[in-house]
């Protein structure tokens, strides 16, 4: 078993920071989504205000089943308080014609799910995963959305940036501690195409394809009847092995595509915006 690695005391200290914050607001509902960021937060908080810190897990047809099922089994696992939110963004038709501020409706969606369970069940404060690295992106619409539903964003507030969130995550013994990053199902989709029900079905297939190959870091982007693969440039080798490229093919067009392309770029988020 690898040793984990020493932590600069500086983080230690953000992470002292973030202890404090969190005990000070004395109950707290945390948006969580499986990922490096809501999963360090939502331990954190656990530690900080036990039963008091309720995780809540946001469900729709836009997360992948394996998502869910490997983000319910972390919350349990740990121990947290943890619930299952089901959001209903497939009824918003601001959110299904994909004009480019589909995140926007997303996120409020969420929001006032939890407003709501907040509520019901005397909390105040809402809280969300938002990093230091997140504030680069001026035009990120969830950040709005959680201003407006006054969201806040405790890791940013005690200053904690990815690398350091991976770091801390491992010595915690944190499964997430070197997941890749991840977006909804939704974002495969480029500007302007209307996200389907039956279309994201397509693309959750093929990329439970991929992960069943071995790949980490990868895409299904949706293009009608075409699915353009996106992959660590590092794994294109791989998958032009004769071998895997056969299984991919086969995997991607049982999974609903006529056509398999390869993206010689590589993956890049965003690239649906392109």
């Amino acid at each position: 078993m690898n040793a984990v690695r020493a932590i600069d005391p500086s983080i230690m200290m953000k992470e002292s920071a973030l202890q404090s914050l969190l005990a000070e607001y004395g109950a707290l509902a945390v948006a969580y989504s499986g990922g490096v960021d809501s999963a360090y937060l939502a331990d954190v908080a656990n530690e900080a205000l036990g039963q008091r810190a309720r995780i809540l897990l946001g469900d729709s047809p836009s997360v992948p089943r394996s998502e869910v099922a490997e983000a319910t089994e972390l919350a349990r696992g740990r121990g947290w308080n943890f619930e299952v939110l089901f959001t209903d963004e497939f009824a918003n038709e601001d959110y299904l014609r994909n004009d480019g501020t589909r995140c926007y409706y997303c996120r409020s969606e969420l929001f006032g799910k939890m407003r709501e369970y907040a509520e019901n069940s005397g909390i105040a404060i809402l809280a969300y995963g938002e990093i230091v690295d997140d504030l680069a992106d001026t035009t990120r619409l969830g950040a709005k959305a959680a201003k407006e539903f006054r969201v806040v964003s405790p890791l940013v507030e005690v200053g904690l940036t990815k690398s350091e969130i991976r770091a801390l995550s491992e010595q915690r013994g944190l499964p997430t501690h070197d997941k890749p990053s991840f977006a909804c199902l939704s974002s495969r989709f480029p500007v302007g195409t209307r996200v389907t029900v039956e279309d994201l079905a397509k693309v959750e297939r093929a990329e439970e394809a991929l992960k069943r190959l071995g790949f980490k870091q990868y895409r299904a982007r949706h293009h009608g009847d075409t699915c353009r693969i996106e992959i660590d440039p590092i794994d294109i080798p791989k998958l032009v092995d004769e071998a895997t490229r056969q299984a991919v093919v086969r995997d991607v067009t049982a999974a609903g595509y006529k056509y398999v392309t390869l993206d010689l770029a590589g993956y890049r988020t965003g690239s649906t915006a392109e």
